[in-house]
């Protein structure tokens, strides 16, 4: 084994970082693989560990925990392998034990030269759990990092279960810490184990590591289980730890750990403070892990959640008009995103605008209160009217909101039981006549199309030909996005297609239909081969 130089004592300040830097470790791969259910294959791995030390621009990362499997040391050889030949194997961590050298030659022979030795941070988990004293843990643990240290693997420490150490047993911590502050470690990392901290308790006890050993690096480390990790690594660097850990979206073990998005956010915005991380590469890598992990990312999760840069209410788009009067600081092109507003039944013109500015779309006033009105209404059937459906809102109306009307359908029952034929029944008026039938049919349209058969029969009126029956919702629409329905008719020789649009597929052909009759009434049939569409 190699010898190391004891005496590069780790109470020389490890690096400068100025005051105004702080230092990222991202622990996805390692406990935010502790998630229930979540468990990366080893390129899966390799891939996450590439994207957060290359593209996103953290200090470190913490890939695995020593002596989990045989497939885990194979795949942390590969990302050891990798980081080597890019410059990187001094970012790459792994958790070992204090077990003499077990940890260490696993962590050797995978090619990786960083140990986060997992120690007792509270007199509770070395009494009850190692069942041994203050003293023989101590000893144990300067063995390991004589041994690492001969070995030529850094050493950081993490001191398990710190805060109930603080709250329960604080003269355990600093006994331990008096008894390593001298070896050769790198940093010091303080974890709420637990998620038990507030926010005011972690200011103190940080506050009580850093004033006590003023030259040596403190990591902290924390848990979402009362929803407070992002308030108490805002407070761990308030008080002066020079690094804090944090998954891509918040993943680990019960209600996971920090996010890494709004720590960066917290970090840049409020306490003007700088890290290495590259705002719009977040994006990106929090949509690769959801991926991966399978855990989908909130709606609302700040950053990155698919609703935090949409705008709903129309009053916000219209300010937004007026000097962007709700914008904040976090604005979604830093992280490679961008601003949307939201179609529905709360938006208002302000927000249609918005997205027709978006298309490059100007509209007449009288068509826009038409479109606006058509937004309410889909609104109102469904959760969210695209920006790809608005073109075809726009055409639609435009084409067929302002024609004579000479036949309107007033109402309609639709009904389809198991065991029994789809039923409608039908109100309509023709030529300010009221007429109304019903009748059975092999599906709840065809049933609607018998009755009007029966209705126009009646009248003695001729009936067009369905020759086709089509339905489809808007390019890069989602399945519950507007439908679109398409019916080629025939009728006195001429081909012609009407559509409708609707959040239902059935009322679309209803409306297509209307549409069509209304041609024949008025006489005015386009002809399919000039790419008509009404």
């Amino acid at each position: 084994m190699k010898n190391i130089d004891n005496n590069n004592s780790s109470q020389k300040p490890l690096m400068n970082l100025g005051g105004s830097s702080v230092e990222i470790m991202d622990t996805t791969l390692r406990d935010g693989e502790q998630t229930t259910s979540v468990s990366f294959s080893a390129q899966e791995k390799l891939s996450i560990a590439r994207l957060l030390l290359e593209d996103l621009g953290v200090d470190r990362i913490e890939v695995a925990s020593a002596l989990v499997s045989e497939g885990e040391f194979k795949s942390v050889s590969r990302i050891a392998q990798w980081a080597k030949s890019r410059g990187y194997l001094d970012k790459v961590e792994i958790l070992g034990f204090v077990d003499g050298v077990i940890s260490l030659n696993w962590i050797y022979y995978t090619g990786c030269r960083v140990i986060n030795l997992l120690c007792k941070g509270s007199l509770n988990h070395c009494k009850h759990q190692l069942r041994k004293t203050p003293e023989e843990h101590l000893a144990d643990i300067k063995t390991v990092v004589k041994n690492a240290n001969e070995m030529g693997v850094k050493v950081n420490i993490y001191l398990e279960d710190w805060s109930n150490g603080m709250r329960n047993s604080e003269d355990y911590v600093y006994q331990m810490m008096d008894g390593l502050k001298d070896q050769n470690i790198q940093r010091f990392m303080l974890p709420d184990t637990l998620g038990i901290l507030s926010p005011d308790e972690t200011a103190t006890f940080c506050r009580k590591m850093i004033e006590r050993y003023p030259t040596l690096h403190f990591d902290f480390h924390a848990h979402n289980d009362y929803d407070m990790a992002v308030s108490n690594v805002y407070e761990a660097l308030k008080a002066g730890v020079k690094g804090v850990h944090v998954t891509v979206n918040g993943l680990g073990e019960r209600a996971g750990n920090a996010p890494l998005t709004s720590v960066m956010a917290v970090i840049s915005d409020h306490l003007k403070l700088k890290t290495n991380i590259v705002e719009d590469k977040i994006y990106q890598i929090s949509k690769v892990v959801e991926s991966y992990s399978g855990i989908r990312i909130p709606n609302n999760k700040p950053i990155i959640g698919d609703n935090v840069f949409t705008q709903v209410a129309g009053v916000h788009a219209d300010g937004d008009n007026k000097k962007n009067l709700y914008f904040n600081d976090l604005l979604p092109e830093r992280f490679g995103r961008t601003r949307s507003y939201a179609l529905g039944k709360t938006s208002g013109k302000a927000n249609i605008l918005k997205n027709l500015q978006a298309l490059g779309i100007e509209l007449e006033d009288e068509i826009m209160k038409q479109v606006t009105q058509r937004v309410i209404e889909l609104g109102d059937q469904k959760e969210v009217v695209t920006l790809e459906d608005l073109p075809y809102i726009i055409s639609d109306v435009s084409q067929n909101g302002q024609e004579e009307k000479p036949v309107k359908i007033i109402n309609y029952s639709l009904s389809l039981s198991q065991g029994l034929r789809p039923m409608a029944n039908v109100k309509a008026e023709i030529n300010g006549e009221i007429h109304e039938q019903s009748a059975s049919g092999a599906g709840q349209y065809n049933a609607f199309s018998k009755a009007m058969y029966k209705m126009y029969q009646k009248l003695g009126k001729q009936t067009p030909e369905l020759l086709d029956y089509e339905v489809d919702i808007p390019p890069g629409g989602q399945t519950n996005a507007i439908v679109q329905t398409i019916i080629t008719w025939r009728y006195d020789g001429k081909t012609f297609k009407t559509r409708g649009l609707d959040g239902d597929q059935t009322v679309a052909a209803i409306k297509a239909t209307e549409k069509m009759l209304n041609m024949i009434e008025t006489g005015n049939i386009p002809n399919i081969k000039y790419g008509y569409l009404p």
